[in-house]
């Protein structure tokens, strides 16, 4: 199945995001074609979301009762980043569940005023740490989701 232009994903810009954070790009973030490897994005993702969560004190990935599982990702990639270019990572919330959270992330170059240099997202489902059951959202959590929406 093919894509029309139409319907192909774009970038987008810092104002489509609610928060944002720096990242540092490393040697090793590099693969042999000379930009960051593609899997290196989703780690950025997961630290993105796991810095923001634990900063606002609504994450305890140590000693937490929930913890949260990755359903789903996807990752569109529209200009290359390379060490040692530093990186914005804007980050906001889509969907809001009873247990889950769809969360997108945008990566900027830098400074730059330019659009996202790659676009993705990761819906996770909160669940008991010991049963790995689906628990609904605390309300101190959802409010911290709240801003990002």
């Amino acid at each position: 199945m093919s894509s029309t232009p139409a319907s192909r994903p774009q970038p987008e810009p810092r104002s489509a995001y609610r928060t944002f954070r720096p990242i540092t790009t490393r040697w090793s973030d590099n693969d042999v074609y000379g930009h960051v490897n593609n899997v290196v994005y989703y780690s950025w993702f997961d630290t993105v979301v796991n810095s923001h969560l634990i900063e606002q004190g609504v994450l305890d990935i140590h000693a937490g009762a929930s913890i949260g599982l990755v359903v789903e990702t996807q990752c569109h990639y529209f200009a290359p980043l390379a060490f040692p270019q530093p990186v914005v990572a804007g980050l906001r919330v889509a969907h809001i569940g009873t247990s889950s959270v769809r969360y997108e992330v945008g990566l900027f170059p830098g400074d730059d005023t330019k659009p996202c240099a790659a676009r993705g997202h990761f819906v996770r489902v909160y669940v008991d740490r010991s049963t790995r059951r689906p628990r609904p959202l605390a309300l101190e959590f959802l409010a911290v989701l709240e801003n990002l929406t």
